[in-house]
């Protein structure tokens, strides 16, 4: 009987794969640090384990995967979360020992997690990007002791996307702008300055938790917010291709959306996947556009080196990702999938929509309108009439965030 491993189960993109295998008869394991998340509460979920925490114990985690995977087979391992990810990359060669495993190395992921280091590469491979300026550590001068001058006054220190020119005013940038951590997951860190006089100020606020941040053009709203997820084979070919439109996001200005839907783009997805191969990428990778209104060309915005939240989507309109991976370690061979039926939504009620409406000054005038729950090409991340019970652990683990310590942690960090 097929068998799955799939860790970090608070998340619903592991609540997708655990539906989308269990619904076919595959044995599913969740493992979590606690045995209250959201996944595991799943129908779908055949055996749940508990391991120790990958941030606050990344040895002992390691440890009991590997203890895990020998002790008893399974045909797939599925790390959901980034931090896992990188983790597990780091023994990689081992793990493939014992399950099948098809992430990028170590360095893939570090790489595109660098937003600086994408933004440069993008470019020199012809991928639109957001006017870019990013900023180095100022040299130490002997007027302040060997001391680097104060980042914000040290003008010269900025320098535009590639990494050229001798330095960039920063009166010379335009206004609205958004500074972006280096290194950060979805909306954390992120500052948008609409006053050229907040610049100063909320880059320093940025830099003081994540150092040298950069600093983007902003790309006014209008035309769009597109992922195009992708799965490619240890070759780097191209095995199956969606792409979604943000329809509503929380934080409202930019982060995961809430809700979304499937459509056809073939600019992005032409774009994505160049990008992707270009890096030579392995496994599942999402990457985000912004389409510009002013140009309508859609600018790079990220690369996510692993599932993404709104997983659910692409599953029901067919793309299976999921599946499709655990069919490559069966060694069974398939069309690339890059057609799909469009116009299929999701949703992620609990919590992110109400969030959403309760932020957003616009709440009653959404479109499609919030409190349309009902529509016959909508689905939902979470709530299934099928399988009930995840409700109750999206409840579990919202109330983590609440008073989990470590929890907390983690959300500041990023």
């Amino acid at each position: 009987m097929t068998s799955v491993l799939v860790t970090d189960g608070h998340w619903r993109k592991t609540l997708a794969v655990v539906r989308s295998l269990g619904r076919k008869g595959v044995v599913v394991t969740v493992g979590e640090r606690t045995l209250l998340n959201t996944s595991s509460f799943s129908k779908y979920c055949r055996r749940r384990i508990v391991y120790p925490s990958p941030r606050r114990y990344p040895d002992r985690f390691i440890e009991f995967i590997l203890r895990e995977i020998k002790k008893n087979h399974y045909d797939c391992l599925f790390p959901m979360e980034e931090e896992t990810v990188l983790l597990i990359t780091g023994h990689q060669s081992e793990i493939s020992k014992y399950t099948y495993l098809l992430i990028p190395d170590a360095q893939e992921i570090e790489f595109v997690r660098d937003k600086r280091n994408l933004i440069q590469f993008a470019e020199t491979h012809g991928i639109p990007t957001p006017k870019t300026w990013h900023s180095l550590p100022p040299s130490p001068s002997p007027a302040n002791g060997g001391r680097g001058r104060g980042v914000a006054s040290e003008v010269s220190i900025f320098l535009d996307g590639r990494g050229k020119g001798e330095g960039v005013n920063l009166d010379s940038i335009p206004i609205p702008a958004v500074i972006k951590p280096r290194i950060s997951s979805g909306s954390f860190g992120i500052a948008y300055v609409k006053k050229r006089e907040d610049l100063i100020p909320s880059y320093q606020k940025v830099h003081a938790r994540y150092p040298f941040p950069l600093i983007q053009e902003w790309v006014p709203d209008g035309a769009g917010t597109f992922g195009l997820s992708a799965l490619l084979d240890e070759g780097s070919n191209v095995k199956a291709a969606f792409v979604h439109k943000k329809l509503r996001m929380y934080p409202v200005q930019g982060g995961p959306s809430t809700l979304r839907e499937g459509v056809e783009h073939p600019q992005i997805m032409e774009l994505g996947l160049s990008l992707l191969k270009s890096l030579n990428w392995v496994g599942v990778g999402m990457v985000e556009f912004k389409v510009d209104p002013r140009d309508k060309i859609p600018k790079l915005m990220e690369v996510n080196p692993r599932f993404w939240g709104s997983l659910q989507l692409a599953i029901v309109s067919g793309v299976d990702f999921p599946y499709l991976i655990l069919k490559m370690a069966r060694g069974e061979t398939f069309k690339p999938i890059l057609h799909y039926p469009v116009g299929r939504r999701c949703r992620w009620l609990l919590f992110g929509d109400i969030l959403h409406f309760l932020n957003n000054p616009n709440r009653f005038h959404l479109y499609p309108s919030f409190f349309r729950f009902f529509e016959p090409n909508t689905s939902y991340d979470i709530i299934s009439r099928k399988d009930p019970l995840p409700v109750l652990g999206a409840m579990a683990t919202f109330f983590t965030f609440l008073y989990d310590p470590e929890m907390k942690r983690f959300l500041e960090r990023r």
